[in-house]
């Protein structure tokens, strides 16, 4: 009789327990119910994450997208003919960022022509863009700039105003009888690896053009080295935002956004062979340099001297051993000697290997960079080389590293 009587209770009190359970241990922070299984707890999670950005807007990355996009512009570059030309350095030097170590074919004579993205930054017309889709001031090209909302339709020539290889920035000027529309500039120091954000731009030319993608920042402060195909120098690009927000090519030089719809990045790299993996210039860059960019053109770096070979090389695998003849796999083996380049002035040749500078013998490539990076511009050295199986001596006089390389 007890029993009967209590048992109502007792139900009622274990389900309280229970439901207590699982709106304290089970319940996220934004209010949605977690799976125990991890990979949907990950999904449930960075849904969550992304509603608590929206807040109570669904449509924000729409709103941004429309609010934004006016100021997008397409950007198509012809440049003068050439009887040989060399592979366009400027329309896939970004596209394919990892490179080849030996020197690549040049191509079949056409015209030269590139193409990409920009965004107004002024109403007067100012244009922020990369400097590989555009190159420098006196190349000769013809610039084009398309605005495709519809208070701005319209084509315009475009004045390269100032250019950086070593930012990879660009600033472009149009002329317009009423006012531009314009982005806003964001903090990039600011952002989080992690933060939503927004990439608009023109992939593959004006057929897709304000394209919307977004992802996260993945991460910050990422380091590429590009290879020029044209004069085989690689750039060095420093302190650049990654991101997972698909980028193509005809992307670069289009905006990076936060959820704000700020500006924080400008799009400049992807990796060919990846998935989810770009590369945006910080914003912070262009604006402590923009003023330097329109008064002069260019930016000046200066530059400590550093100490400069001028070739590009491998360590020794067995295969190549094998391929070469070489008694051992000791030192390195030249892969291209850059055209003009102290290596270049005294001789030296591709599948040279390298084997001793001065007294030091070279056992892999580290050895070889250290020693360098110890010397001075104008210092000679004596390399110890092993060609066709001949031993021979070249005597190089170090040269001072060029800033494009650094």
């Amino acid at each position: 009789m007890t029993f009967k009587k209590t048992f109502p209770a007792a139900m009622i009190g274990l389900l309280l327990m229970l439901t207590v359970s699982l709106l304290s241990g089970s319940m996220t922070t934004s209010g949605v119910f977690a799976s125990e299984e991890p990979e949907a707890d990950t999904i449930v999670q960075g849904h969550a994450a992304m509603f608590s950005a929206m807040g109570d807007n669904p449509y924000i990355i729409a709103d941004i997208a429309e609010e934004v996009s006016p100021a997008i512009v397409y950007i198509h570059v012809k440049w003068p003919e050439q009887a040989d030309p060399p592979r366009d350095p400027f329309q896939d030097l970004f596209d394919n960022w990892f490179f080849s170590p030996f020197p690549s074919p040049r191509g079949p004579a056409q015209p030269r022509q590139s193409q990409g993205t920009g965004f107004i930054i002024d109403e007067s017309g100012t244009i922020l863009t990369n400097q590989h889709v555009v190159g420098n001031r006196g190349d000769g090209q013809t610039i084009t700039v398309t605005i495709n909302c519809r208070e701005s339709e319209g084509e315009y020539e475009a004045e390269l105003v100032g250019s950086d290889s070593t930012l990879d920035l660009a600033v472009l000027q149009i002329e317009r009888e009423t006012p531009c529309p314009t982005v806003t500039l964001g903090d990039a120091e600011a952002a989080r690896p992690g933060e939503w954000v927004i990439a608009i731009g023109n992939p593959y030319g004006p057929q897709f053009d304000n394209t919307v993608t977004v992802g996260v920042l993945s991460a910050k402060g990422r380091e590429i080295s590009i290879r020029n195909p044209e004069t085989g120098t690689v750039q060095v690009y420093r302190n650049l935002m990654q991101t997972d927000a698909a980028i193509n090519r005809g992307n670069s030089g289009g905006p990076l956004l936060n959820i704000r719809g700020e500006v924080i990045g400008i799009n400049t790299a992807v990796h060919a062979q990846a998935q989810g993996i770009g590369f945006a210039i910080p914003i912070n860059v262009a604006k402590d340099v923009l003023d330097e960019l329109i008064e002069t053109g260019g930016v000046k770096h200066d530059l400590p001297e550093r100490a400069w070979l001028g070739i590009w090389y491998n360590r020794i695998t067995e295969d190549l051993a094998e391929y070469l003849n070489l008694p051992d796999r000791k030192g390195v083996v030249i892969a291209d000697v850059l055209s003009g380049s102290p290596a270049h002035e005294a001789g030296l040749r591709a599948f040279d290997v390298i084997r001793r500078i001065d007294d030091v013998d070279i056992t892999e490539e580290q050895d070889l960079a250290n020693l360098i990076r110890d010397r001075s511009p104008g210092d000679e050295i004596m390399l110890t080389i092993l060609r066709e199986g001949q031993t021979e001596f070249v005597r190089v006089v170090l040269g001072d590293m060029p800033a494009n390389m650094r």
